[in-house]
């Protein structure tokens, strides 16, 4: 099974981990459209002014220019510690025994922007991207991105993907058909959609996941795990998605 999750706009800084190494991230075959958005946001880092702009950034966040502009050289850490936020701190991948981030690093993909789907123990620097900016020099995100990373994950052809992702990253690498997966939405009882909770929920369920390392390789076989924890999923109105029931 992989877990594929949304990054988080929120990042922690710094890092003690070598510059990065596109060839060692998971997907290897991804590392051309690497390249291709780290060349053009150095570039677009060249003009504060409109790198600003582009980025929607003020004044005060001028500092995510200049962390574009280090990409290549700048310190790393895994990408599960990097990411902060809702999702990330119900995570608490910090907190997690040695055998739980190792499951992570075998099990969890975080897609960002800048990188495509890294492995949640891959190496990265800090970065100011998000899914629906358009980078000057780039097709938009979504062409650039969506047909090389549905390949790539097809390629590496997982039992199962459990796609915890907002819709504007699954559309930069939707989960190809060869592939079994479910796309999550949290959702109340009543049916209703949720923001803050769907974050947190989502990022509960990767723990629990993670701490009890289950051995999953189906669709079915996820499900019984969930029903075995007390989780609710139930069918949602289109194939393919799954809703998770919680409590406001």
């Amino acid at each position: 099974m992989k877990i594929l999750l949304p990054p988080s706009e929120t990042k922690r800084e710094g890092g003690d981990g070598s510059p990065l190494d596109l060839e060692s991230l998971e997907l290897p075959s991804l590392s051309a459209h690497r390249t291709a958005v780290i060349d053009a946001l150095i570039e677009l880092a060249s003009d504060e002014e409109t790198a600003r702009r582009v980025l929607k950034l003020s004044e005060r966040q001028s500092g995510d220019i200049a962390h574009n502009r280090m990409l290549r050289s700048a310190p790393t850490m895994p990408a599960i510690d990097r990411y902060t936020g809702v999702l990330f701190d119900a995570l608490d991948p910090r907190s997690l025994s040695s055998a739980s981030r190792r499951w992570l690093g075998e099990h969890v993909l975080i897609h960002s922007a800048p990188f495509g789907p890294v492995g949640a123990l891959d190496q990265v620097p800090m970065y100011r991207l998000a899914a629906g900016t358009s980078v000057p020099g780039l097709p938009a995100l979504r062409r650039h991105w969506a047909t090389a990373t549905s390949a790539a994950v097809a390629e590496a052809a997982p039992a199962f993907i459990l796609d915890l992702r907002s819709e504007a990253y699954a559309a930069l690498g939707p989960v190809p058909d060869s592939v079994a997966s479910a796309y999550v939405r949290v959702v109340t009882e009543q049916g209703r959609a949720l923001n803050h909770f769907n974050k947190k929920s989502k990022g509960l369920l990767v723990r629990a996941i993670a701490e009890e390392r289950p051995r999953v390789t189906s669709a079915r076989g996820f499900r019984a795990w969930a029903d075995r924890r007390g989780l609710v999923f139930r069918d949602g109105e289109d194939d393919g998605v799954w809703e998770l029931v919680v409590e406001e």
